[in-house]
Formats: C-alpha cells, sequence, structure tokens
C-alpha cells in the first residue's frame, strides 16, 4: 500500500511538472511574440505637423523624414511595405501609446532622456540633432550664434523648452513671441513679427524647406544634443536589437545620408552622416 501511494504520488510530481513546465515554455513563446522583432506588421508612430520630419497629408497618409526612416528599419526587419501602418502621434501621446500597445515603434524627433527612459525603452538614436536658429536669409550677417538673440524677438511654443533654454539655461535676453506650434513660428517669422526661430535643428531645415524661394536659412551654430531614438515598449531588447541593425544598415550603405540630403539640404543643414552612438538595450 505504502508503495503504491508512492507510486502516486511520484506521478502526481510528474505531471504536475509537466503542466509547469509547458506554461513556462508558453511564458517564453509570448515574450518573444510580444517583441517587434518577431512580428510580421507593423504599426508606427509619426508626428503630422512638423514639416519634413513628419507631415500628414490630404489623404491619410505621412511624408518625411522619420517616415522614410520608419519605413527603411521596417523594411530591413523584414516585414513588407503593405504591413506597414502610421499612426500620428503627439508629445503628449507617445508614451501612453507605445505602453498601451497602440503602436509598436514611435518615429517622431522623439529625444532620449532619462525621464523618457524610466516609462519606454529606446533604439538609436538615428540621428544627433542639436537645437540651431533660423532665421530670414536677409538677416543672416547680424544673427550668427545664440548671444545675436539679446533683445531679439524669438519664437515661444507653449510646452517646448526651446526658448527656455536660450532665455534660462544660457541667459540670453531674447524677447518672447508665442506661437501654437512651430508651424506658427514660421508663419509669423516670414510674416516679419519675429526675427528668429529656435529649437531642434531638423525641425529648422525642415520648416526652411517649406518657406519659398529659399527666405531662410539655418544659422548652423548649434548649442545642445537632441538624441532622436525610436521609442520601444520598455524592456523589449531582441527589438531593441533589430532596431539598432537596422539604423547601423542604412548608415553603412549611405541610406541615412540620403535620406538626410533629400529633406535637409535645401536648408543649408550640414549634417551628420556617421553611425550615430547607441544607447544601448538595457
Amino acid at each position: 500500500m505504502v508503495e503504491v501511494r508512492a507510486r502516486r504520488l511520484a506521478a502526481a510530481v510528474l505531471a504536475a511538472a509537466a503542466v509547469l513546465g509547458a506554461g513556462t515554455a508558453c511564458g517564453i513563446a509570448d515574450a518573444g511574440e510580444e517583441s517587434v522583432a518577431g512580428k510580421d506588421a507593423l504599426v508606427i508612430g509619426v508626428n503630422g505637423d512638423q514639416p519634413g520630419l513628419g507631415e500628414s497629408r490630404g489623404d491619410g497618409s505621412f511624408t518625411g523624414f522619420d517616415v522614410d526612416i520608419a519605413k527603411e528599419i521596417a523594411r530591413r526587419m523584414g516585414v513588407r511595405p503593405g504591413d506597414v501602418t502610421f499612426k500620428r502621434v503627439t508629445s503628449a501621446t507617445r508614451e501612453k501609446m507605445l505602453q498601451d500597445g497602440d503602436v509598436d515603434l514611435v518615429v517622431a524627433s522623439y529625444s532620449i532622456t532619462p525621464e523618457r527612459k524610466v516609462k519606454v525603452s529606446f533604439a538609436g538614436p538615428y540621428y544627433v540633432a542639436h537645437q540651431d536658429i533660423l532665421v530670414r536669409r536677409s538677416e543672416a550677417r547680424d544673427i550668427r550664434n545664440i548671444d545675436d538673440l539679446k533683445g531679439r524677438r524669438l519664437c515661444r511654443v507653449p510646452g517646448s523648452v526651446s526658448f527656455p533654454r536660450v532665455h534660462d539655461e544660457q541667459g540670453v535676453a531674447a524677447l518672447p513671441v508665442e506661437a501654437s506650434g512651430y508651424a506658427g513660428c514660421l508663419t509669423e517669422l516670414t510674416g516679419e513679427r519675429l526675427d528668429a526661430v529656435s529649437t531642434d535643428d531638423l525641425i529648422l531645415a525642415g520648416l526652411a524647406a517649406k518657406a519659398s524661394g529659399g527666405a531662410l536659412t539655418l544659422v548652423n551654430a548649434p548649442f545642445t544634443d537632441e538624441p532622436y531614438g525610436v521609442g520601444i515598449r520598455k524592456g523589449d531588447v531582441d527589438g531593441c536589437e533589430a532596431v539598432n541593425k537596422a539604423i547601423t544598415g542604412m548608415y553603412q550603405d549611405g541610406t541615412a545620408p540620403r535620406l538626410l540630403d533629400k529633406w535637409f539640404r535645401p536648408a543649408g543643414l550640414k549634417a551628420t552622416t556617421t553611425v550615430p552612438q547607441f544607447e544601448g538595450c538595457v
């Protein structure tokens, strides 16, 4: 009787171990399936109101440098163009859309910061932008660097840190002129209601390219580093490494320099065309 009970107990233990093992295996598989590295289709978040970077068109599609970078990343990860969907994101929605699974990646002039890395992970950066200054070409000789903004009318966008970096951090007494967004700054600058716009150089280059007749130009006097990363679900190391591999390939075969030239050369941006130093996938 004792032997029978022992055999039954041993059988029960083995059965439980088999179930537990199966559950653990499923858990591993599920975790792998959640990585963007194993997906056959991708939803990618992009901006819709930044000329040259991410801009929505009347037919619901998107165009810009970030959009082209996103398409290249997806292609190099084995996802067919027809299986890539773009969704518009904003500065206020990016983290939540990643956390909720509404998007798989975010490519949207998304600067990598310690505060953001608490909520999401980042691949890249795919480019290191710099805060610079955009002026009317007729005034380029008078505004050569950040110090020349003293006493001049500078665009201020609510919620953006660009004006405070000039006025508060750098101590340059520029005069604020409010605009709802950088498209509004462009209107004010071309209308001569302000003297300069200062924010990330890729954004400025996009604005300059949109202005007619080459009326605007970049000062090319950068004073900050803004590493643009690819936002990804927190902890997706496999996905991060796959995106980094795609970014590296884009620089090595000349795709990234070609796209930088395509979108920003008309504004005179002196773009960096070497592979950026990655942040690491941890």
